[in-house]
Formats: structure tokens, sequence, C-alpha cells
């Protein structure tokens, strides 16, 4: 618990310094320079080769999953190739025409299940983001706001929550729905995100409701709501909205090891990577690709998602600019 904790209060304190030297008309330190603090980010975001290549990423995959019931070649639920299957000789459907990555151990298109699984993969990933940045903007606005009893309940709660590993908080979840679906690893795992949307948030708060502004807004008789929510909370949204890129990354990860281990959804004529890669497990050592090519697309969609997070953190730390 300490140490997820301890890089979620450094990122805080770190946004919270970029976040304090906003000026209220929302530019900071390179505002001298005519620039933004947007501006400048976005302009050390464009010579950053990381960024570059995770954004590449990043677009090829909602591009891919966007426009994958088109690209498909096959329904991925039908066993064209089922005659092809021998159960005895442990062998699938090779490679062939109209089939580039031939079939999988029941007949069906590989290539039509990868393109559609991507569809399951990135919608179970925003909406369980989503969700989680919902809670945990809830709660960190409770704890940041209000301080006092209702900030030592809140971040009690988050403590626990963080003490505990996140796959292993997301398992638990999603073994308590009686009936596994879709929507039960989308709860599972965006219940995990609340306590790292909800510390981060928090913390900003804290770090920027001691800016020269905010002080001001005070002496001046302004009312609490009007400062949180006029002052407070707008320049605190930046790095948590930032740590939800790195977060989809963690979603993707999370969706796919609890498809992989069964607590998906039962029916598989809805193809998703994590769910492909468990049934894939039985064929590992004869027919590998079945794993490989869910496993890979996972882990490339994951790190363009973390290349463009961690690039974008870096842009707004100051401690980077020169």
């Amino acid at each position: 618990m300490a140490s997820r904790a301890t890089k979620i209060d450094e990122l805080a304190a770190t946004a919270g310094g970029v976040s304090g030297g906003l000026e209220p008309d929302g530019t900071g330190a390179s505002g001298a320079e005519g620039l933004s603090l947007a501006k400048s980010a976005w302009r050390r975001l464009r010579r950053n080769p990381l960024f570059l290549i995770g954004a590449t990423i990043i677009g090829l995959f909602v591009l891919l999953a966007l426009l994958a019931p088109w690209l498909a070649p096959h329904d991925p639920g039908l066993r064209l190739l089922e005659d092809q299957v021998s159960n005895a000789r442990n062998e699938i459907p090779p490679p062939q025409p109209g089939h580039p990555l031939g079939g999988d151990q029941y007949g069906r298109d590989l290539l039509s299940r990868i393109l559609l699984g991507s569809q399951q993969t990135l919608m179970v990933a925003l909406l369980a983001t989503v969700i989680g940045l919902g809670g945990g903007l809830v709660l960190g606005t409770l704890a940041g706001a209000f301080g006092g009893w209702v900030d030592t309940v809140v971040m009690r709660v988050v403590d626990v929550m963080l003490s505990i590993p996140s796959l292993l908080l997301a398992v638990s979840i999603g073994a308590l729905f009686v009936q596994q679906t879709q929507f039960s690893v989308i709860l599972a795992v965006a219940i995990v995100q609340v306590p790292i949307f909800a510390r981060l948030l928090r913390g900003t708060m804290l770090a920027v409701r001691e800016s020269d502004h905010v002080l001001a807004a005070r002496a001046l008789g302004v009312k609490r709501g009007a400062i949180v929510f006029r002052h407070i909370l707008p320049n605190s949204l930046g790095p948590v909205i930032v740590q939800s890129t790195l977060v989809l990354a963690i979603a993707i990860l999370d969706a796919a090891a609890l498809s992989f281990l069964g607590l998906g959804a039962a029916d598989d004529t809805i193809p998703e990577w994590g769910q492909m890669l468990g049934k894939a497990q039985d064929y590992f050592d004869t027919q590998p690709h079945l794993a490989f090519w869910p496993a890979a697309c996972i882990v490339v969609v994951a790190l363009g998602f973390t290349l463009v997070g961690e690039s974008m953190r870096e842009a707004l730390d100051p401690r980077q600019r020169r």
C-alpha cells in the first residue's frame, strides 16, 4: 500500500506544482513567453518520439475497433472450418485462402475474431476507466473540499483499497457475481481504479488550495462552494485526466486477466482478447499462435497507452522543463 499511495502522492505534489503555478487566466510560468501551459506541453509532446509512437498505436487501435465489422472477412461466431478440426490429432485449420491466420480450435476464422475482439477490449477499457474516473472524482472532491473527518473517512477507505493488489481486488470483485458477464468485468476493473483517481485528485486539490488566487478568493469572502468548483477543481483535473491514459493501459490488462481466468462473458461467440488467450492455453504446446496473436495485441495496445500517458505526465512536469 505504501509504495502505491506514495507514488500517487508524489504525482499529486508534482501536479500541484504545475497547477499551483497557474494564474486565474489559465497561464503558467510559460505565460511570460506567450505560451500557455497546454501549448507549452504540446510543443514538448510533438518532439517526443515515444509519444508519437504511442499515439500512433492508439490511433490504429481505435480505428481498427471502429472499422472491425467491415474489416472482418467472416462472422467470428461461425464455424466455417469445423471440418478441418481434429481433436484426436490436435489439429486446427492452417492459414489458407480467405483465412490468412487460419482458424481456431472450433473452426472459426481467427483473423475475424482478432479484429472483432478489439471492439470488446476498447469498450471494456473505456467504460471501466470512465466509471472509475467518475467515482474517483466524487470521492476525491469530497475529501479535498471538506477536509476534516470527511477527508479522514474517505482516505482510510481509499488506503484499504490501495493496500490490496489491483488484480487480486478485481478478481475478488468479479467472483462475487453469480453470472459472469462483460458488465461484471467492467464494474470490477472500474472499482479498482476509483482509489487511484480519488487519492490523486485529493492530493492535487490540497496543493492547489494553497495557490495565490485561491487565497485571494478566500480573503475576498468568496463562498467555499464557488472556490472549490471555480478555482480548485478545474485546476486539479488536468493531472487526473492524464492519469486516466495510464489507467486505460491497466484496465486493458486487468480486463484481459479476468477474462483469461474465466470471469468474463460466458458467450465466446463475441470475441475478446483475454478470453481468446484463456481458451488457447490448452493448445499452447502444439498451436502457440492461438495465444500469440491476442497476447501480442494486448501488450502492444497497453504499451501505446502507457507511452502516451508517461509522455503527457513528463510534459506537464515542471521539473522536466528546459
